[in-house]
């Protein structure tokens, strides 16, 4: 009995030193309510500890919040990053043939894709696409804009993002399999110029989906577009 006494004397001295201590503490706090409810008996309503009730809820829906606004503000840095990264590897070719190599190699991974490919409208049934049929296809006017719209009526935006099962073949070729979510990037190539289409294929199929932001993806479109045009000048 005289060490519990001490034991206690301990710690009370320290509650009243340092009372932050269970204050802080949700579980302790939650479990005194509790004792001093059942001293109050079941007739008696505690605004207090309804109150506190409520706060605590509040604040856990608080924090809630704060941790996914933090998240999705790291989630937006690490795009910024990779589109950014994705850019400068856009303007370092010299010449058209490394450029398309890049669709392939660098780019790929700079926007953690699985396939990427260029899809030029052109009037002459021959393009530039010799060599590069992995990453370039040359088709005839209005396959772009069917593409992007699957053939419905809707307006053709400059990003599209879908998730696809199945993805084209026509497209993808024998990776198509393996694509379960698309980006479409639709490239203006200036006055005069039929339009064109940049398109990452991804094998994640929550990497591209209708609901997301497309503001990055705009940008990278803009910065594509300026640089293909210096080929096609």
């Amino acid at each position: 009995m005289i060490e519990q006494a001490e034991v206690l004397d301990a710690l009370r001295t320290k509650i009243l030193s340092d009372p932050e201590v269970i204050l802080e503490d949700q579980d302790l706090m939650r479990a005194l309510i509790d004792a001093n409810e059942r001293s109050l008996g079941g007739n008696i309503v505690d605004l207090r500890g309804i109150a506190m009730e409520r706060m605590e809820s509040r604040l856990d829906r608080l924090e809630d919040t704060h941790r996914s606004v933090i998240a999705a503000a790291y989630e937006n840095l690490a795009g910024t990053n990779l589109i950014h990264n994705a850019v400068l590897k856009v303007l370092e070719p010299t010449d058209f043939s490394t450029f398309l190599r890049t669709l392939s190699g660098d780019l790929l991974t700079a926007l953690r894709i699985s396939r990427l490919r260029l899809i030029l409208e052109s009037h002459e049934a021959d393009g530039p696409s010799v060599g590069f049929e992995d990453v370039l296809s040359v088709v005839e006017p209005g396959v772009v804009d069917h593409y992007i719209t699957a053939g419905r009526d809707i307006p053709v935006r400059p990003v599209s993002l879908r998730q696809v099962s199945p993805a084209s073949a026509d497209v993808y070729g024998d990776t198509a399999a393996y694509i379960k979510s698309e980006a479409l990037l639709r490239l203006d190539l200036g006055e005069g110029r039929l339009p064109a289409l940049l398109v990452m294929g991804s094998e994640d199929p929550h990497q591209f989906r209708p609901n997301q932001g497309t503001d990055l993806l705009t940008f990278f479109g803009a910065v594509f577009e300026r640089a293909i045009k210096r080929w096609l000048a």
